[in-house]
């Protein structure tokens, strides 16, 4: 039966009422993203659509999609300090079609394995997009964090690709990237080499531009972004560290867990967590960072460190490039208070950016609820990371 068109019939919000049934399933313990619950989001879509709402008024990508996208939060940003993620042109199509994604793949190389995801968005151009590779934080999986940070559709409307490998149980029990390991810090051996093959391979076959290709992470995902950057300067023209931590910060667990807490071991072979600088970055690489100041997990003292070590590097580089650094508080459209800074070279080019979030803890800045470490009272992170990343002039500068 056709429900009629009743004008004095009282206006229903799909969206709270979809939602709202999400929060419910996710209290209850169960999955709708994937496994035999997964078509939970189609039955509800249904239902919310024979009660007579239209599918312009339910969330983006209610249906059996394992990753719920839905649209960024804006993020207002003073004047004086470059475009705010708003400011971005969009590329997106008049009518946008449903964006492509690989199914999970099976990476391998002499350094092990890995699975990795791929989202695709519709074509818009018939130029080569940009890479964007994200890594998970601990116990994350990677539809857990597409979810949660929200960048399938900000990369649906910039024409992007993501990247997601996922961390393997067999390596790291609680999925950690293993960041603080020496043989994880190098090039060509362990989880580098093991990233930077599956990049080279989704770029290839996704025809990626080699001079835009950026990596960024949460937590242990961060720290292993920041390595990346250091290890492959050729590969990755930008890295987003949230919540992470500095290169060679540690090397075994137990150093780790001092860096984590604001301590410092030099490596190799350090005895015992210091207070004094990680070691120093050899290559100068365009970064962004976000850290909140109420990190409990991984303190805010190491946000600070990454920024030290990126701008050391550029001033060690040849012709020692001096960064002018210029500082704006500012709130975000949820609430959260934060200050921003901006250290751009002689020509105006950002090529570091740090965003000290206030009051927040160890969680993805303007994240989703429907994905795990996320804090949605913004600014939105997501959205400025691929601002900064897509304002970078083509080309690296090391």
């Amino acid at each position: 039966m056709k429900f009629p068109f009743n004008p004095a019939a009282p206006a229903y919000d799909a969206r709270a009422i979809h939602n709202t049934l999400q929060r419910a399933l996710a209290s209850a313990g169960l999955d709708n993203r994937a496994g035999p619950m997964q078509g939970v989001s189609e039955t509800i879509r249904r239902a919310l659509l024979a009660a007579g709402l239209t599918a312009d008024t339910l969330p983006h990508g209610a249906s059996t999609a394992p990753v719920i996208d839905v649209v960024a939060r804006r993020v207002d940003v003073a004047d004086g300090m470059g475009p705010a993620a708003t400011d971005l042109p969009s590329t997106a199509p008049a009518q946008a079609q449903a964006p492509r994604a690989d199914a999970s793949r099976e990476f391998r190389n002499p350094a092990g394995q890995l699975t990795y995801k791929v989202h695709v968005p519709v074509r818009t151009s018939g130029a080569p997009r940009p890479l964007l590779v994200m890594l998970h934080g601990c116990t994350q999986s990677v539809d857990d964090f597409a979810a949660g940070t929200r960048m399938n559709p900000l990369a649906d409307e910039h024409d992007v690709l993501v990247l997601y490998p996922e961390q393997a149980a067999h390596a790291n029990a609680s999925r950690c990237w293993n960041w603080f390991r020496p043989q994880d810090q190098g090039r060509d051996g362990g989880e580098p080499a093991l990233i930077a093959g599956i990049v080279r391979e989704v770029a290839a076959r996704h025809g990626a531009d080699p001079q835009r290709i950026f990596v960024a992470g949460l937590s242990a995902g961060a720290a292993m972004a920041v390595v990346l950057g250091q290890t492959y300067p050729d590969l990755f023209a930008g890295v987003g560290a949230h919540s992470g931590l500095p290169y060679a910060s540690a090397h075994d667990m137990a150093t780790a867990l001092a860096a984590m807490k604001g301590g410092r071991s030099g490596l190799p072979g350090g005895r015992g967590a210091t207070q004094g600088p990680p070691n120093k970055a050899a290559r100068p690489m365009p970064t962004i960072v976000f850290h909140g100041d109420r990190d409990h997990t991984v303190a805010p003292s190491n946000g600070a460190q990454i920024v030290q070590q990126a701008q050391a590097a550029y001033q060690a580089q040849a012709g020692a490039m001096t960064l002018h650094a210029q500082t704006q508080d500012g709130q975000a459209g949820g609430g959260r208070r934060y200050s921003r800074t901006v250290l751009a070279d002689a020509a105006g080019q950002p090529q570091i950016e740090s965003w000290t979030l206030h009051g927040a803890g160890h969680a993805w800045s303007g994240g989703d609820s429907s994905g795990s470490y996320t804090d949605g009272s913004g600014p939105d992170a997501s959205a400025e990371m691929l601002r900064f990343f897509l304002a970078l002039r083509r080309g690296r500068s090391a």
